[in-house]
């Protein structure tokens, strides 16, 4: 009968932590003022590793429908960002969707090579080094959630979530012994 210490032996690295991650993202040019990766590492409250899924296709056959795997996307990838009093990211995401898709004259960039970027999540250990990496390839911001405002509510730090969108992902497996 397996025992604590059978678990723990099994348990490699004492587990992967939710709270021990670091996202990194460069944005694009024309959404900088400067400062805005190095503060979104530090702001960036929560986010996820990236989930993945492999569509279905039914095959009709003889009255029966035979399943095989399709394609496989990425799904939408999420983070929320801390907001600070001079709302430097929030306003450096909203200079990025303007960017893509402007307010005042419904124009934009027609490349997506000018709004698209990589971003990185790293999975660190308990040491803050990273153990596994992914890669979103091609990211590009879809939806900056509403910052709510309400005089009811206790002292807590404004956030905002943001949605963003992906083509590709590489997952990098960086030290083995956590295998």
């Amino acid at each position: 009968m397996a025992n604590i210490n059978d678990f723990k032996a099994k348990l490699s690295g004492g587990g992967a932590r939710n709270n021990q991650y670091k996202v990194v993202m460069p944005l694009p040019g024309y959404a900088q003022v400067g400062g805005e990766i190095e503060d979104l590492a530090f702001l960036c409250q929560a986010a996820e590793l990236p989930g993945m899924a492999i569509s279905t296709i039914e095959v009709p056959f003889r009255g029966r429908t035979i399943k095989i795997a399709g394609d496989r996307t990425i799904a939408d990838w999420n983070i929320k960002v801390i907001n600070d009093t001079n709302f430097k990211l929030r306003n450096a995401f909203e200079r990025w969707m303007n960017g893509i898709n402007n307010m005042t004259d419904n124009e934009g960039l027609t490349n997506p090579v000018d709004y698209q970027v990589d971003a990185f999540v790293d999975q660190l250990d308990r040491n803050g080094n990273t153990f596994k990496s992914y890669t979103l390839r091609v990211v590009f911001l879809s939806v900056i959630n509403a910052i709510p405002l309400d005089k009811a509510t206790k002292v807590i730090y404004q956030k905002h979530l943001l949605h963003w969108r992906s083509n590709t992902l590489k997952v990098t497996q960086l030290l083995k012994n956590y295998l």
